[in-house]
């Protein structure tokens, strides 16, 4: 390809929504054009590289056995409704009606639209296991879209989906798809990070996150120094300190009753602290929570056996309901976790006028003697003893509470937010902290969505049996912008040779007389030796050609001007140092250069 038959259309300075490397530069290299908020274009130059990107994805998970598909981005709002997921995702979906009047969904994400696909043709055991795979687009109605194509609201997707007999099928297939992502962001030279993560919106029994570390990253990570555990902040658990009391001693057992002490003026914890001379680790921190789509069995709690329930897609759940959740009072809750042990799609704080309504007093204030909700004692506060919390009416606390004997909890579950400096659950060692994007997704679905959307086959004994399922997604267009945060300097881009919109660009100083002569040997003979090169044959200053291909990163770069000649200059873009070699070899020693950096990518 010649620049005379190509758009090259640099930017020397970004516009001012691109705070981060990757979006400026997108923008500055001309691979993006923005067409609303959220909404970006890819022009020539960057259709390419994104074009490797889904090669590259397509090749190793055809490598691991997967079928590839074309499912429509349009889909049916009645399959949403079976999968209970109609209510739950609405806000982020793009939901228009068609002319009859049927609710449509624009697909955020394909589990509903396959699994009703794969209902229809599967009968027999001996179909099974199998993964489809899609590459296509998708829209999620994301508040704040920004980042450019890192957190946008138009995007591209790999979602792949497994249908298994068993666990024992499912564990394979997560395996052989976390095995086909190594291969994937190796090929892609990025450096990933495994961690372990909340299944989220889409359900399931387990879930892995493929991060990649960045100072702008949507993720916090918690990673242990000694052992390979890392996890999401939102999942990530640790080892369980025993509660101390102010002398440092074990919290034990006290036989004095409940006694109330007036606190006028006592909100926080730092105002107990100072007003009872006590340790954090004494206080038994009580939140109200306001709680979405709870499904969580409430039928046995006195305060929700007239509440008023829904079902959908085979699963019965609560709107809106609320708890009191219990903490040590140096921590904090964590509402992933919490929303996920309560099977909700989500959990927030209630408001001041909920929190008065439903445990007689305002925040500060709250505990669990004698609340109308149901309370949930995080795991910190099992072992202790002698504590303090919040009477229940304003202006008032309690000392010598014991749980179990002064109130009792509807539940016990880890709903605490880990943090850098707490101890590994698996070896002790002390957690660090990290910022990461998310790359890629795995989960195991289980039967989520094949029981709620009633799909069967037959076992070996005629038995009809509801298949499992797995689910791996790869974000093509932030793993793009990915490369770029990973893989760039004051310059400009530095690609890898696998994802480089071209391999090699030959740049005349002047696009003439021998220089044209020699320019145009060396470009034909890389294209011939199955090289991608662009040559420059421009009208403009040599400057402003080195800038623009800098910037645009293309790996190598071939340099003829007339006072080197009959030697060029060939120049890596990852390094300082140019050199000089015989025009006639220059083809095939950049062909071979190109060959052993896709070799070593590949391997």
């Amino acid at each position: 390809m010649k620049t005379s038959k190509f758009i090259i259309s640099t930017l020397r300075d970004a516009p001012n929504d691109a705070v981060i490397a990757s979006h400026q530069l997108m923008m500055r290299t001309g691979m993006l054009r923005k067409l609303g908020n959220g909404l970006y274009t890819y022009m020539p130059i960057g259709y390419r590289s994104f074009k490797k990107l889904e090669n590259i994805i397509r090749e190793e998970l055809d490598k691991a056995g997967m079928m590839e598909l074309k499912a429509t981005v349009i889909q049916p709002g009645e399959i949403w409704k079976e999968s209970g997921r109609w209510d739950k995702m609405n806000g982020e979906m793009l939901t228009p009606q068609n002319r009859a009047g049927q609710d449509m969904v624009v697909s955020p994400t394909a589990e509903e639209s396959v699994t009703a696909v794969v209902r229809e043709g599967l009968s027999s055991y001996k179909q099974l296991p199998f993964t489809l795979y899609q590459i296509n687009t998708k829209y999620r109605d994301e508040i704040r879209p920004r980042y450019g194509v890192m957190r946008g609201r138009e995007f591209t997707m790999m979602d792949a989906y497994s249908f298994d007999k068993d666990q024992t099928d499912l564990d394979n297939s997560y395996n052989s798809a976390a095995e086909a992502y190594r291969h994937i962001f190796k090929r892609l030279g990025l450096k990933t990070i495994s961690v372990k993560a909340d299944t989220g919106a889409m359900g399931g029994s387990g879930s892995e996150e493929f991060m990649v570390e960045s100072e702008v990253g949507d993720d916090t990570l918690l990673l242990c120094p000694n052992c390979s555990y890392a996890a999401n902040v939102e999942k990530a658990a640790c080892q369980k300190e025993v509660p101390l009391n102010n002398e440092g001693k074990l919290q034990v057992k006290t036989d004095l009753p409940v006694e109330e002490v007036a606190t006028p003026n006592v909100f926080s914890i730092e105002d107990m602290e100072k007003f009872f001379n006590a340790k954090p680790t004494t206080f038994l921190k009580a939140l109200v929570y306001k709680v979405y789509n709870c499904a969580v069995d409430l039928s046995e709690t006195e305060f929700y056996k007239n509440a008023k329930t829904v079902t959908e897609g085979g699963q019965t759940y609560i709107p809106e309901t609320y708890f009191c959740v219990l903490i040590r009072g140096d921590l904090d809750v964590n509402e992933t976790k919490l929303a996920s042990v309560l099977k909700a799609s989500g959990a927030e704080l209630a408001s001041d006028e909920d929190v008065l309504k439903y445990s007689g007093a305002p925040h500060g204030f709250v505990g669990p003697i004698g609340i109308k909700i149901p309370v949930i004692m995080d795991e910190s506060t099992v072992e202790m003893h002698d504590c303090i919390a919040g009477a229940g009416k304003e202006g008032f606390h309690v000392k010598h509470v014991e749980p179990g004997r002064d109130f009792t909890a509807f539940m016990t579950a880890d709903v605490r937010t880990c943090k850098e400096g707490d101890k590994c659950p698996d070896c002790g060692g002390t957690f660090y902290m990290k910022k990461g994007n998310e790359l890629g997704h795995i989960f195991k679905l289980g039967d989520k969505y094949t029981k709620s959307m009633s799909v069967s086959y037959l076992d070996v004994n005629g038995k009809a049996t509801t298949p499992v399922m797995g689910c791996y997604g790869i974000g093509v267009d932030r793993t793009l912008a990915s490369i770029i945060e990973a893989h760039h300097d004051e310059n400009g881009v530095i690609w890898p040779m696998t994802v480089a919109p071209f391999q090699v660009v030959v740049v005349p100083v002047k696009y003439d007389g021998q220089m044209k002569e020699v320019s145009d040997k060396i470009y034909e003979e890389l294209q011939k030796a199955g090289v991608e090169v662009l040559l420059d044959d421009r009208n403009e200053r040599p400057g402003v050609k080195f800038k623009d291909f800098d910037l645009i990163g293309i790996p190598v770069r071939v340099v003829v001007g007339e006072k080197n000649l009959p030697n060029v200059e060939v120049k890596l873009r990852k390094e300082a140092e140019s050199k000089l070699i015989p025009a006639e070899k220059a083809a095939s020693e950049v062909a071979k250069l190109v060959s052993e950096e896709l070799a070593a990518l590949n391997a």
